[in-house]
């Protein structure tokens, strides 16, 4: 099972091969997860598109969104043959098209069914099977609903659930609008975790630092983090730091920018544009002197078909002299 104490949450359009690539160098021990992959995707379309990733990506996590156990199962097998760490259900998205699908957090209502989920997917493969949820959904938002939900899928063999503390709102909501108008509630998770000892609880919603992380730590087995670790990436190098010690393999923001240059040109070699990649390392020098004219060029230089690694090169150019410094000491990025 790889260490709950730091992941970066799964975000659509996000959280691509690219990113992750990226995201290890800035944070070699953190949890990553992919993008949600709906078992459709997988099971009628391009299987290496969805699931191939560079192995320095590991720990590395499969988000599923689905509900036929039958087609979880098989999805999981996949996941185990490309060699992921985890599987995890989504049980936690709001989105119309995920709620048409009958996944995401729609299946809250329906515990049983996720029971049989997890069951399904735990009897097919030896990888852990988690799952990601909300506390609530709709008006099935007390601490009763969330307790039975949880001892009904831990019940199935599900050992590890990352909580958003904030309920859903299937109608009235947008996706947007669900991560941040329903009220965070962190407690409610700390409380799961009092009566659920025996179970790693994670809590994820609104944490942009790494104080934010610190205040949660105490009470639960680990924290994710979502746009805060994207916009701003070099939280999760801090984090490391200051949750899991000092390590080798944690770089400066410059060396983090060579290494990622060099994975750019053989991605390059390959066909792969480079916005698709330089896109995800907008903030990386969020805060520091120059860090405006880092995005500003990326941003317009990027996109032209014939962009190569020369761009970020003259990025890089215009951000201060002492980054390597500062890289070691600031804190948010």
């Amino acid at each position: 099972m790889p260490d709950p104490t730091l992941s970066v949450a799964p975000m659509m359009d996000r959280t691509d091969r690219h990113h992750r690539y990226f995201m290890r160098l800035v944070a070699p021990r953190t949890l990553l997860y992919t993008e949600m992959v709906t078992t459709g995707a997988l099971l009628h379309g391009d299987v290496a598109r969805h699931l191939a990733y560079n192995p320095e990506e590991h720990p590395v996590a499969l988000q599923l969104g689905g509900s036929e156990p039958a087609e979880l199962a098989r999805c999981a097998r996949l996941a185990e043959e490309w060699g992921y760490d985890e599987v995890n259900l989504n049980v936690g998205c709001p989105s119309d098209r995920v709620q048409n699908g009958r996944f995401g957090a729609c299946l809250m209502a329906e515990p049983g069914l996720v029971a049989e989920c997890v069951a399904a997917m735990r009897e097919a493969v030896a990888l852990p099977v988690t799952v990601k949820h909300r506390i609530g959904i709709d008006h099935q938002d007390d601490y009763a609903h969330l307790h039975a939900f949880v001892d009904r899928v831990a019940a199935a063999g599900c050992g590890t659930f990352i909580v958003h503390a904030r309920k859903a709102w299937l109608q009235g909501l947008s996706p947007k609008e669900n991560r941040e108008k329903p009220p965070l509630r962190h407690e409610v998770v700390h409380r799961l975790k009092r009566d659920f000892p025996e179970l790693t609880v994670i809590t994820n919603g609104g944490l942009r630092s790494a104080e934010d992380m610190a205040e949660q730590l105490p009470h639960v087995d680990g924290v994710m983090i979502g746009r805060a670790a994207y916009e701003r990436p070099w939280i999760m190098a801090e984090a490391e730091r200051r949750f899991l010690g000092e390590h080798p393999a944690l770089l400066s923001r410059r060396d983090v920018v060579e290494r990622y240059m060099a994975y750019m040109e053989q991605e390059l070699e390959r066909g792969v544009r480079l916005q698709a990649m330089a896109r995800h390392i907008l903030g990386l020098f969020q805060g520091m002197p120059g860090a405006r004219g880092w995005r500003r060029h990326i941003s317009e230089n990027a996109p032209r078909r014939e962009a190569g690694v020369e761009v970020i090169r003259e990025a890089l150019a215009k951000v201060s002299s002492d980054a390597p410094k500062m890289a070691a000491v600031e804190v948010d990025g």
